[in-house]
């Protein structure tokens, strides 16, 4: 289980880590609202491969089935971005997306 706990911290350092390149890129090459539009749908993005990684871990203990609550986050996201007019849809399913990328990174890393 040491080796599952350290490759769930290395995704979610690198989700970060992604998130934090990507927002930081948008906010100097594009606009302010579409970087903080990108900052919430990566937040979910981490909010999510968390639970996920939650969800995977209790697999064993008492679970028979990974939990179906994370599925929520991307439900949610959409949601606040269409309701709230400081954010854009694209940019939050984008930011949200940002988990994907790291993950691939950090399978090519691992071997």
């Amino acid at each position: 289980m040491d080796g599952y706990f350290r490759l769930q911290r290395r995704l979610l350092l690198a989700t970060l880590l992604l998130s934090a390149v990507a927002v930081a890129g948008t906010a100097v090459l594009g606009s302010i609202p579409t970087a903080s539009s990108l900052l919430v749908g990566a937040l979910a993005g981490l909010l999510y491969l968390w639970l996920l990684s939650r969800s995977v871990t209790k697999l064993g203990e008492n679970a028979r089935r990974v939990s179906k609550v994370q599925l929520l986050v991307p439900v949610v996201l959409v949601l606040i971005a269409a309701r709230t007019p400081q954010l854009s849809i694209l940019p939050a399913l984008l930011g949200f997306l940002l988990y994907k990328p790291a993950v691939i990174l950090q399978a090519v890393f691992d071997t």
